[in-house]
């Protein structure tokens, strides 16, 4: 009996090792993510690798890139060719620009690989979305990044203090009816009550001047600091706006020059934090103060169920979103998370698989974004992921940057049929008068560049309330003008018209 069962445990070691040897044996596929708040992902790829070993034939590494450094890592991981990254997040707004990006050869076209590999993938995500993913890139038309299932329209709201805003007499209605032209008592109120060193009006800067002009971004357009505008029609954003289907020089407009007017006199009260007016501080600025709530009245741009975030629960005060329109859909929005695998990867089959894998398989979706149940997150009485605040506090992936994110477990904060509901809201979304428009800068790449330089002198500043418009703003269009802005508006118009006429 005892050979028996010594033989026994031997065969059982030597499988034991033979699995182990095995796992060993599988390949590594690396992915870097954006926006992630990651300092201990152990437990995590402990249960992600055990699960896709056989479904994947990979071990999976990530690469957690944060809002700071992602975008330096990222392209200089594609322009070095480093065959170390598999996979790498992209968009249409990122500093590895998903068109320009696929176009320059960084990314493989995954048409075939879809094909073969990729039939879960076609199920879960909506066609609508692969075809916004299909591009001119370098080996021709196709599929260059697997689109993430997320919000699918842009929309941009105030976001509004509400325990501050009631303490000091007034009601979002307020803010409403008053509008951004009008908020000067609100905001003078909020400085005699709170003191000097309160800044009421927390903006990002960009984001601002899009929610009061009615612009858009436009896909293509430098990514750094916007040059292009194309304004909608507030009361339907299916309408033609203002302007017609016509892009314009932003800072050219009668509508940038009223908002930069209203910005410098909000920041001279003393009404915004100087460190948003300056490149390396301005995010971390603003990140703190809205953790903090110690605000009144900010910028946002809103995804369905934001307000049961983590990241707005924690500021222990009400807050709710004010739109400035209905959210609308765009080439924007649509290419706005993806993951590219890249050229350089030595594993482009067990990547798709992966990616296929991740954005179609509910249980690597939640190991992936909410972590190791029992470690990371319980489940109540009613099936709902309720999160362990400590061990969160070192695992917080940014989820829109996932992929598929309408196959998570709904969450506590968010309750029963969250899922459903951001699904419902998203199907009713109206798209704009040139939704699939993506600008193709590279005929103009050079005055790009040059324009890209002299925006990041100005355009921060002016959008914030820094300096005076009516000094600076003339000094900031002669020199786009001498950068060659007549050449670069020219030929993005050209190129609307052409996909008009199509």
């Amino acid at each position: 009996m005892k050979k028996i069962l010594s033989l026994i445990i031997a065969l059982s070691m030597l499988l034991s090792l033979s699995v182990l040897a095995s796992a060993q044996d599988l390949p590594t596929i690396t992915i870097m993510f954006h926006g992630s708040n990651v300092s201990d992902d152990t437990a995590v790829l402990e249960a992600v690798n055990a699960y896709i070993a056989d479904k994947v034939g990979a071990k999976l590494e990530v690469i957690w890139g944060t809002w700071g450094d992602f975008d330096e890592k990222s392209v200089n991981a594609l322009v070095s060719g480093d065959s170390d990254v598999d996979m790498v997040f992209t968009s249409s707004w990122s500093a590895d620009e998903y068109n320009s990006f696929a176009r320059q050869g960084y990314f493989l076209k995954l048409d075939d690989l879809i094909n073969e590999y990729g039939a879960a993938l076609k199920t879960a995500i909506p066609e609508s979305l692969m075809t916004a993913a299909t591009i001119h890139g370098s080996d021709g038309l196709g599929i260059y990044a697997v689109n993430g299932f997320k919000d699918t329209a842009t929309q941009n709201t105030w976001d509004i203090n509400v325990t501050l805003l009631n303490e000091l007499g007034y009601t979002v209605d307020d803010v409403k009816n008053l509008g951004f032209f009008g908020w000067e008592e609100i905001f003078a109120k909020a400085k005699e009550v709170k003191g000097d060193s309160f800044y009421p009006f927390l903006v990002e800067p960009m984001v601002a001047e899009r929610m009061v002009t009615n612009s858009i971004i436009v896909t293509g357009d430098s990514g750094s600091t916007n040059l292009l505008s194309l304004y909608l029609n507030p009361e339907d954003v299916s309408a033609e706006g203002a302007y017609g289907n016509v892009l314009l020089n932003k800072f050219a407009t009668p509508e940038y020059k009223a908002f930069a007017e209203q910005m410098y006199k909000y920041y001279q009260a003393g009404y915004i934090d100087p460190a948003l007016a300056v490149a390396e501080t301005s995010n971390d600025a603003r990140s703190n103060h809205q953790k903090e709530a110690t605000y009144l009245i900010g910028t946002q741009s809103y995804s369905f169920g934001y307000e049961y975030s983590a990241d707005v629960l924690s500021r222990g005060v009400e807050v709710q979103f004010l739109p400035c329109t209905d959210p609308y859909m765009d080439a924007t929005v649509s290419q706005g998370a993806m993951v590219a695998i890249t050229s350089a990867s030595e594993h482009p089959v067990e990547s798709m698989k992966f990616l296929a894998l991740l954005n179609s398989d509910p249980v690597l979706m939640t190991l992936l974004n909410y972590g190791v149940e029992g470690i990371h997150y319980t489940l109540n009485d009613e099936g709902l992921v309720v999160f362990n605040d400590a061990a969160r506090a070192t695992y917080s992936p940014w989820t829109n940057g996932m992929g598929n994110i309408t196959i998570l477990p709904d969450t506590a904060s968010e309750g029963k049929g969250f899922r459903a509901s951001f699904k419902e809201y998203y199907a009713g979304a109206k798209a704009i008068p040139v939704p699939g428009f993506v600008f193709d800068n590279s005929a103009v790449s050079n005055e790009m560049g040059a324009l890209a330089n002299v925006a990041a002198q100005y355009a921060l500043a002016l959008d914030c309330g820094a300096v005076n418009p009516e000094t600076e703003l003339p000094k900031f269009l002669s020199a786009l003008d001498a950068a060659g802005m007549e050449t670069y508006l020219n030929a993005a118009n050209e190129q609307l018209a052409a996909y008009l006429a199509k």
